[in-house]
């Protein structure tokens, strides 16, 4: 009892820290970009006092000192990406890819394969890669100018200053989320995923065109589905998960955060429920945790493999294009790897026939 009254203690002083927050004023300060007046923000020095703090590992005791923090300065942006919220309509898939600001060899590649900006079979697909920052002193800021010079030849990648880690991905995603809110609202469905994840945004189109009913302003959230999922407790997991951060001993459904698919009606709900709800360190579960607060569910999708798929023989090409040609994401491919997939699916000459698909299963982590 002891130990729940203290928790308690720090998520009542976390959500009134959040509300003082969110009681902050925007302020313009060119015609066409927004920048926050936040507050640098401070440790909630009170989060030591929860049970057994000291003996947690210093990432976790950074994330509980750190976790009411939800406003960065932006120090990349592209506040007319989408045409202006109000035209942002236009926008068919928003492609919404997390990228750390070393991953420089990756957004190459997707910028040239499934990630190009382009118009496929009458709609636009547009492009956006999200990231903090990382190291410090001349590192960090040898980083920050490459994006920065990213920036100029694609305009394509917003950044805050924060720091771009693992226990930070659903702080990556709040952030982007109020972005959206702002200078995208109407954009009708995103692809929300890792750098290292093949997309093939060509089946993505077509499926979602194929849509009864649903031009983007009703729900829809697919991927590789988990259920029945709880917080790990390992301590030695990089995952890890203390009673201190989640005391419940389960997740509601989520979709794997390597990828997903969601309407923009979704993605702002998403948004809305999360102001008032508790960040987590794990983004997928977070996404799940605010969905069931709205009262909706995801949905798998079997062409959504984030374990990638587990071809029939040792003996044949494991990257043959044509296990891969009829999917959506597969997560976890080298550059290189997805450089040369993207082109071989889209060969002209490709020929695959049902043989060579036989005995081929999917991995799934359900």
């Amino acid at each position: 009892m002891k130990k729940e009254v203290k928790v308690k203690e720090h998520k009542d002083h976390e959500n009134s820290s959040l509300k003082g927050i969110q009681d902050n004023i925007r302020q313009t300060i060119t015609k066409n970009s927004y920048v926050y007046s936040w507050p640098r923000c401070q440790q909630n020095m009170s989060a030591a006092n929860v049970t057994d703090f000291n003996k947690l590992p210093g990432h976790i005791q950074d994330f509980l000192y750190y976790q009411h923090c939800r406003h960065f300065p932006m120090l990349l942006d592209i506040p007319d990406k989408c045409g202006g919220a109000d035209r942002s309509a236009e926008v068919f898939l928003l492609l919404v890819i997390k990228s750390s600001p070393v991953n420089y060899d990756r957004r190459e590649v997707l910028r040239k394969t499934w990630a190009k900006e382009r118009l496929h079979n009458g709609v636009w697909i547009r492009r956006l890669f999200i990231s903090g920052t990382m190291d410090s002193g001349y590192e960090k800021k040898r980083l920050n100018k490459l994006l920065e010079l990213e920036q100029r030849e694609y305009n394509d990648i917003l950044q805050w200053d924060f720091s771009d880690s693992f226990y930070n991905l659903t702080l990556k995603q709040i952030l982007f989320l109020e972005w959206m809110e702002r200078n995208c609202p109407k954009a009708r469905f995103l692809l929300n995923g890792d750098d290292d994840v093949f997309a093939n945004t060509d089946n993505m189109v077509e499926y979602l065109k194929g849509l009864v009913d649903n031009d983007g302003s009703k729900h829809l959230f697919i991927g590789q589905e988990l259920k029945n999922m709880g917080p790990i407790r390992s301590p030695g997991s990089k995952y890890f998960i203390p009673v201190q951060v989640h005391e419940s001993d389960s997740y509601p459904p989520y979709c794997g955060g390597g990828s997903f698919l969601l309407s923009g009606y979704t993605a702002l709900v998403i948004y809305n429920m999360s102001l008032s709800t508790t960040i987590h360190p794990i983004d997928d579960a977070y996404m799940g945790m605010c969905l069931a607060k709205a009262g909706l569910a995801p949905a798998p999708h079997i062409g959504v493999q984030l374990a990638g798929l587990n071809i029939p023989s040792s003996k044949v090409d494991g990257y043959d294009p044509c296990y891969y040609k009829d999917m959506l994401l597969v997560h976890r491919f080298l550059p290189t790897h997805m450089y040369l997939m993207w082109y071989r699916i889209h060969d002209p000459n490709l020929k695959c026939d049902l043989e060579k698909k036989k005995g081929l299963t999917i991995v799934c982590c359900t």
